[in-house]
């Protein structure tokens, strides 16, 4: 079974990949979005803010990172919800596959997809002036949480895929997660918001997140940071992929 499992997603996601090399511009335009967010923060706003750091770009990175991972998995729903629409789930019940291959093979595609806009965005951020310290164990943290956030994001991004009644709706939810890095530590420290705000950002997952991160890049204790991290992706993604798989075993009966 589980032989048949990865050989059918192995399949299933060089089908999903080829689809991304023939259309690249979906790559290029998740990537713009952060790009201009950095560019605007760093060289706009980032002479009259104050994060406690030598370089704003090097505070501002970590939360960028997450924004092109946010943005970049609204393509996952898109393309999920093409497939539904298109008749291919229908085509693929007749084959003898793994069922839930099908959905595997869309989540790689999006780790795939999103590890090279976070790649483009970092070359950008080094061109703009970010220098880390960190060594070989801290990028590979830094990458695996990034990872872990997006298989998280991914699999949300799944319910509205098979759910959704037009493209548009499909690829709408991946608003509020954009916009939920902006009240957070990613731009500014927490402390310098007004008392509610400040509740909200301090016990959000992306706070913990960016801290982690952050503080691997300084080369800082992580401290709780990072486990309270680790939390909120796995649980996010646990609780994701149950309602996400609900929702697809009700799809296909």
């Amino acid at each position: 079974m589980t032989k048949h499992f990865l050989g059918d997603t192995a399949v299933l996601t060089r089908r999903s990949l080829r689809h991304i090399t023939r259309s690249l511009d979906t790559i290029i335009t998740t990537t713009i979005m952060p790009i201009a967010f950095m560019l605007l923060f760093v060289y706009v706003f980032g002479g009259a803010i104050n994060s406690g750091s030598d370089s704003y770009v090097n505070y501002l990175l970590p939360g960028i990172l997450l924004i092109t991972v946010a943005s970049g998995i609204s393509y996952t729903a898109f393309r999920l919800f093409l497939d539904m629409k298109s008749g291919i789930f229908e085509r693929f019940q007749s084959m003898p596959i793994t069922r839930s291959s099908v959905l595997w093979a869309h989540v790689l595609t999006s780790l795939v997809a999103n590890l090279i806009s976070v790649v483009v965005v970092v070359l950008v951020a080094l061109l703009m002036g970010f220098r880390s310290g960190a060594g070989v164990p801290a990028w590979l943290a830094v990458a695996g949480i990034l990872m872990l956030f997006t298989l998280a994001l991914t699999w949300i991004a799944v319910v509205p895929g098979l759910s959704a009644k037009s493209v548009d709706g499909a690829s709408a939810f991946s608003y509020p997660l954009i916009f939920l890095p902006f009240i957070s530590s990613a731009f500014v420290p927490t402390a310098t918001m007004p008392g509610p705000v400040r509740a909200f950002a301090d016990y959000q997952p992306v706070t913990s997140i960016v801290n982690a991160i952050r503080a691997l890049f300084t080369q800082q204790p992580v401290s709780n940071d990072i486990w309270i991290a680790l939390a909120w992706c796995v649980g996010i993604l646990i609780i994701a992929y149950a309602f996400a798989m609900s929702i697809y075993r009700r799809k296909i009966s």
